[in-house]
C-alpha cells in the first residue's frame, strides 16, 4: 500500500503555526513588489477566489481584508526535513515531490493497517511540526494522490484494493495524470468527461482516438498502475528567478542579481551534496520574449563565483545591449553527485 501525503497550505500553514493570531483568517503567502504572485493561500481566503499563482494585487481586490505575509524559505526547510524525517521513520520508503508532498510507501499490509500507520504519521506531522496533512492511501500511485486531493484539508482516505475504478469512475477526466487543459477539449469532443467513461472505451477505441498513448490513458482510467514508490528520484536540475518590480537595463545590476542567485544555488547544492557541469540563464524581456543561454564547465563545480562566472558568460552571449529585462534566472544542471577532484602528483 502507498500513501501520498500533502501539507495544507504548507507555506501559509507554517505562519499560522508560528503566529497562532493568524488563525481562521484568510492569508496569502507572496512578496512585496508590484509584479509579486501569491504562492499559495490559506483555505479561509480561497471562497474569495484567491490561488497560487494569482497575482497579489488581484488578490487583494478578491479580498479587501487579505493578510499578506512574506515567504520565509528558510522556515520551509526546516519544516520540510523535519516532515520528511516522520514519512522515512520505520525504515519506510519515502519519494518527495517538493518540499511538503511525497510518497511514502507503507507496506504489504492491509488496507485497515494501511489506515492505521497514515493516521499515526499525520498525528507525528502534527504533534512535532504543528501541521496538518492529507493523506490518501491505495495500492496505486496516482490514486493516492487523486484521494488526498480530494479529501483536503486534514483529511484521510483509503481507496482499498479492487475498488480503484470504482473509486476514479465519477470523477472528471482532468484528475487523471497526463491529462492537460489541451487534452481535456479533446475528450470532451469524443463525448469523454468522467474518468469511467474513458475507462468503458475498448482497446480499439483508445488506439484510434488517441494512438498508443490511448490505450495507456485507458489502463490508468481503469486503476491501473504498477508504478512503484522511487525513494532516489534523482535531481536534474535546480534553479532560481526572480521577476523585477521595474524593468532593469543596466548590466551591472543584471550581473549583481545573477551574483545573488549564484549564491543562493551554491548553497543549494551544497546542501544536497551534488555539483553542477552546466549553467544557464533565463531571460524574460519586456515585450516577454525570452531567451535562453547556456555553458558547460570543464569540471563541474558548486563554487558561487565559478557559477557567477558562468552565468556572467551567458549574459553576455546574450548580447542585450540596453534591452529592458522584466525576469532573470539561473540554472544548474547535468548534477553529479561527488565533485571530481584533480590527483595530486605527488599524493
Amino acid at each position: 500500500m502507498i500513501a501520498h501525503f500533502d501539507v495544507d497550505a504548507f507555506y501559509a500553514s507554517v505562519a499560522v503555526r508560528d503566529d497562532p493570531s493568524l488563525r481562521g483568517k484568510p492569508i496569502a503567502v507572496a512578496g512585496s513588489s508590484r509584479r509579486a504572485v501569491v504562492l499559495t493561500a490559506s483555505y479561509e481566503a480561497r471562497p474569495f477566489g484567491v490561488h497560487s499563482a494569482m497575482p497579489l494585487y488581484r488578490a487583494l481586490q478578491s479580498c479587501p481584508g487579505l493578510i499578506v505575509i512574506p515567504p520565509d524559505y528558510a522556515k520551509y526547510r526546516a519544516a520540510s526535513q523535519q516532515i520528511f524525517e516522520i514519512f522515512g521513520q520505520e525504515d519506510r520508503r519515502v519519494e518527495g515531490l517538493s518540499l511538503d508532498e511525497a510518497f511514502v510507501d507503507l507496506g504489504n499490509v492491509s488496507a485497515d493497517e494501511s489506515e492505521r500507520a497514515a493516521r499515526t504519521i499525520r498525528d507525528r506531522v502534527w504533534r512535532d511540526a504543528g501541521l496538518t496533512v492529507s493523506a490518501g492511501v491505495s495500492q496505486v500511485k496516482m490514486v493516492a494522490k487523486i484521494a488526498s486531493d480530494l479529501c483536503k484539508p486534514d483529511g484521510l482516505q483509503v481507496v482499498p484494493p479492487g475498488e480503484e475504478a470504482a473509486f476514479l469512475a465519477p470523477l472528471p477526466v482532468r484528475r487523471l495524470w497526463g491529462i492537460g487543459p489541451k487534452t481535456v477539449p479533446r475528450l470532451h469532443a469524443r463525448g469523454i468527461e468522467t474518468i469511467g467513461e474513458l475507462a468503458a472505451l475498448t482497446h480499439d477505441q483508445a488506439r484510434t482516438f488517441f494512438g498508443s498513448w490511448g490505450v495507456e490513458l485507458r489502463e490508468l482510467a481503469r486503476g491501473r498502475d504498477t508504478r512503484r514508490v522511487e525513494p532516489e528520484r534523482e535531481t536534474k536540475s535546480i534553479s532560481t528567478e526572480e521577476t523585477f518590480e521595474y524593468d532593469v537595463r543596466e548590466e551591472s545590476e543584471l550581473l549583481r542579481i545573477l551574483g545573488e542567485q549564484a549564491r543562493e544555488l551554491s548553497g543549494k547544492l551544497e546542501r544536497e551534496g551534488l555539483v553542477a557541469s552546466t549553467v544557464g540563464i533565463k531571460i524574460k524581456r519586456s515585450d516577454f520574449s525570452v531567451i535562453g543561454r547556456q555553458t558547460h564547465l570543464e569540471i563541474p563545480a558548486r563554487d558561487e563565483h565559478r557559477i557567477f562566472a558562468a552565468s556572467a558568460h551567458c549574459l553576455r552571449r546574450a548580447a542585450l545591449e540596453g534591452a529592458a529585462v522584466r525576469l532573470l534566472g539561473t540554472r544548474c544542471a547535468t548534477l553529479l553527485s561527488e565533485e571530481p577532484r584533480q590527483t595530486d602528483l605527488f599524493g
